[in-house]
């Protein structure tokens, strides 16, 4: 059976850890309402990358402008958990109407560097935790794995074409979203086209060819319905394809309008110059060349080092599902409750405490580190977070379009230092460190929670 609307999980408050509700009911019972700040950040940057591109706000900044929980929502908590009757009274009520501050999206981002920063009643603050965590997390690392690749094609179009082999829906809608934000210049998604107004591409499958008794009538057919069309010509045999797109030249004359071929098999370098050669030898230098089969931006970054005479890269399964860096270590940690500044100090997860800022240096356009200080200190460089939602209400200017996500984007990919956009891991990393004050923030509260005098 369905799900109603309401249970869509990028509106409803149920998406959450029961956990959530038991502190937040805990939180209740003994009149904890002071403002919380919890702030959202990864720990430790992948082996594989040397930037993250923080993406995802988007979502969470409209999940926060409609939180609420709905009676079939309550109903549901009545019946299969032990919260108490007039916490769920209250839960009917409750609204996020807190302040949100952010990384604005499609910034490059780095180990504990604030991404998201709540601040909140601590009920409204923890009870949303996991849906921002979800979101940022995703659309982070699709982000920074669609960049990567639209980074190695050197110019040439990237086009999404994952949404096969993602992991959900919700997830290939996100990926078609985060990669056009770096980059790409498409996909093939209609649905994502249409939610996010992205330019929609579309070739044609190998059971288009299959379905018929002849190649060469099957591309005639098509062309006939789609003029510009791009025609895939590996489904027998690859260059045997190819000469049959220039019989089909032949054969139509001035009504021959093909934009492309697709190469999908095979060793794309080779065929791509083999390709090439053939289309010149006839004249058609302006039929363009599109490859697709497995590629990442380690493959694409090959093919254009090799001089592959390829103008466009659709990418599938890799930018989609990431497999070379799946998952961050990020984690919505409390840093200050009712004004005091809050940590934690075990193991490897101790977090510096109090709400905090990050200021980025340049020189010459050029990022050369960042230095996460105090919210309350200035220092030299631009703040990074910035007020996108106040008292639960989104602010204007935080609400940017795609296209100029885009090209904010863009500009600061091309503001990496060169060694950050290569594919191998940058020596040395970029620089990231600690103001002396918020240093001395932490050492002071470490010494207090364990006993010790600090000087």
């Amino acid at each position: 059976m369905p799900c109603p609307p309401s249970d869509d999980p990028l509106r409803s408050a149920l998406f959450t850890d029961l956990y959530e509700l038991t502190m937040a009911q805990a939180y209740a019972a003994r009149d904890m309402h002071a403002t919380a700040v919890f702030e959202l950040f990864f720990r430790v940057m992948p082996e594989s990358r040397n930037y993250m591109i923080a993406a995802g706000l988007d979502d969470v900044l409209d999940y926060l402008a409609t939180f609420h929980f709905t009676e079939s929502d309550l109903a549901y908590l009545r019946e299969h958990t032990e919260l108490a009757p007039w916490f769920l009274d209250r839960l009917g009520h409750l609204r996020f109407e807190g302040d949100v501050y952010a990384v604005p999206e499609g910034t490059p981002v780095f180990a504990n560097e604030p991404i998201v920063q709540v601040v909140a009643p601590i009920i409204e603050a923890q009870l949303v935790e996991t849906f921002v965590l979800n979101q940022i997390h995703f659309q982070t690392i699709a982000a920074t794995k669609a960049s990567r690749v639209v980074l190695a094609a050197a110019g040439r179009n990237v086009v999404d074409f994952g949404s096969r082999r993602a992991h959900g829906a919700d997830a290939a809608l996100k990926v078609a979203r985060c990669s056009y934000l770096v980059g790409a210049v498409g996909t093939s998604n209609v649905l994502a086209g249409k939610r996010y107004e992205i330019p929609i591409f579309g070739t044609m499958a190998h059971s288009y060819i299959q379905a018929h008794d002849d190649e060469l009538n099957a591309f005639e057919e098509f062309a006939e319905q789609f003029p510009g069309t791009t025609l895939l010509v590996d489904t027998y045999d690859t260059l045997e394809g190819v000469r049959k797109v220039i019989r089909l030249h032949e054969r139509l004359g001035t009504r021959f309008h093909i934009r492309a071929v697709r190469l999908d098999s095979g060793n794309l370098e080779q065929l791509a110059k083999q390709t090439r050669q053939l289309l010149d030898e006839a004249g058609l230098h302006e039929v363009r060349i599109f490859a697709s089969s497995g590629l990442d931006e380690y493959k694409v970054a090959a093919l254009v080092k090799a001089g592959a005479p390829i103008d466009g890269f659709g990418v599938g399964t890799k930018m989609a599902v990431s497999p070379d860096a799946t998952d961050l270590d990020m984690a919505y940690k409390l840093v200050e409750y009712d004004g005091r500044p809050r940590m934690k100090t075990s193991g490897r997860k101790a977090i510096y405490p109090g709400r905090k800022q990050v200021f980025r240096r340049y020189e010459n356009t050029e990022m050369v580190g960042d230095t996460i200080g105090r919210f309350d200190e200035t220092l030299p460089g631009r703040p990074l977070l910035e007020p996108v939602m106040i008292q639960g209400k989104r602010l204007p200017e935080a609400a940017r379009p795609l296209p100029q996500i885009r090209r904010y984007a863009t500009e600061q990919l091309e503001q990496l230092p060169p060694r950050l956009r290569q594919l191998a891991r940058a020596e040395p990393p970029y620089d990231v460190c600690i103001s002396d004050a918020l240093q001395r923030e932490r050492d002071m509260l470490d010494a207090q929670l364990h006993g010790r005098t600090h000087p």
